[in-house]
């Protein structure tokens, strides 16, 4: 009875991370499909969209450091405000936030969450790419680790020139679910929701621009693992909140070159006022502590596997929302993407795997290397 009892607990236990991360996805879904709605019904520009997202964003960021992590700010051997350290935060900002954020929502205002997500799975592909570029990743063509990267890179490129070049017919929800509550529940909400662009759509500069916004989120990575390398000492949450507060800076600098009409920046107690709140709650706060949770328990790499459940819902959401703004073609290269997604996530896994097992042969070595070293020493001693 008790052991019945400890093993349905520890199954709920593993099953906790799991129904999060999918419930994760879903909610960035729902916001991307809410953000293109208020961009294209509303005439919202992205550009001011990502100002008042991230002000609020870096608003709450700067209180839940103070907050949490002032008591260890004495303790950090690491000025925070040092120049090395702000230059990183200020290219942090740059990559992260002013450039990825500005890229991408434009992007999402000439397309469609879809495409949002298949571009959003590049980003392996491009990281890959750039590590190659850079001379970070050794070219070592015998390694099953290198192969596997370079064929979800591969398979990763063409699912993206399908979701570029070719649309196909559109998808039309079934018969069956077309007389159930749940039907009737999204057709009611497909009134309101635009989950697409009209038919005039710039789709294809719509990838260019996500795509330049995955190489500059690329980008950041790189320049984030150095920064936490070189910078030990320094809490994460208080580097997340300083380059927050410049990237904001930066994107309201920018935003008031390309918006200057006062028109713009007015916000109404609307819907677009709570999608702004949501969605710097969301991302800027509850998005990354559940990440850091579920990493903490599962590892690295499961936070990265439920990336593609985006495909999932958005095609879900396509097609109950409307039954003529989502392709066959965008769901076939999306899912391509996935496919090449995936392939790139088990090379790196099992390059880690390959990396640990190297070192953990290493140090056995050394510590055996060491007993023997002591053993004539001990001997001398006795002889002594």
């Amino acid at each position: 009875m008790m052991m019945g009892i400890i093993m349905r607990s520890v199954k709920l236990v593993e099953m906790l991370p799991f129904s999060v991360m999918v419930v994760m996805e879903g909610c960035t879904i729902l916001l991307t499909i809410w953000a293109k709605t208020s961009m294209t019904e509303y005439d919202m520009s992205p550009f001011v969209f990502v100002v008042y997202t991230h002000v609020l964003s870096s608003i709450i960021l700067l209180l839940y450091s103070f907050v949490f992590h002032c008591k260890n700010t004495s303790a950090t051997q690491q000025p925070l405000f040092s120049f090395g350290l702000f230059v990183r935060c200020f290219l942090l900002g740059l990559t992260g936030i002013a450039v990825s954020q500005n890229l991408a929502f434009l992007g999402l205002s000439y397309s469609s969450p879809i495409l949002v997500c298949a571009m959003g799975l590049m980003l392996p592909t491009f990281s890959f790419l750039l590590s190659i570029i850079l001379r970070r990743t050794k070219t070592d063509w015998r390694s099953s680790s290198f192969q596997a990267k370079v064929v979800g890179t591969i398979i990763s490129i063409m699912g993206a020139i399908v979701v570029e070049l070719y649309k196909g017919p559109y998808i039309r929800p079934s018969s069956v679910l077309s007389s159930s509550s749940y039907s009737v529940l999204f057709q009611k909400a497909g009134q309101y929701l635009v989950f697409s662009s009209p038919a005039t759509e710039h789709w294809v500069l719509g990838g260019i621009l996500l795509a330049g916004a995955s190489i500059s989120v690329s980008v950041w990575n790189i320049i984030q693992i150095g920064t936490m390398k070189l910078y030990p000492e320094v809490e994460v949450m208080e580097v997340v909140s300083y380059y927050s507060l410049l990237g904001t800076i930066q994107c309201v600098i920018f935003s008031l070159f390309i918006e200057r009409s006062l028109s713009v920046w007015k916000l109404k107690l609307n819907m677009d006022l709570l999608l702004i709140v949501l969605t710097a709650c969301f991302g800027g706060l509850v998005r990354s502590r559940v990440h850091n949770w579920c990493i903490n328990m599962k590892g690295t790499h499961y936070v990265p596997m439920f990336k593609p459940f985006g495909i999932v819902f958005a095609t879900i959401f396509g097609v109950s929302l409307s039954a003529n703004n989502l392709h066959y073609g965008s769901v076939l290269g999306a899912v391509v993407t996935g496919v090449g997604y995936f392939t790139i996530m088990w090379g790196q896994i099992k390059e880690d795997e390959d990396e640990q097992c190297v070192n953990h042969n290493d140090q056995s070595h050394l510590e055996s290397a060491n007993s023997e070293a002591k053993v004539p020493l001990l001997e001398e001693e006795i002889g002594v």
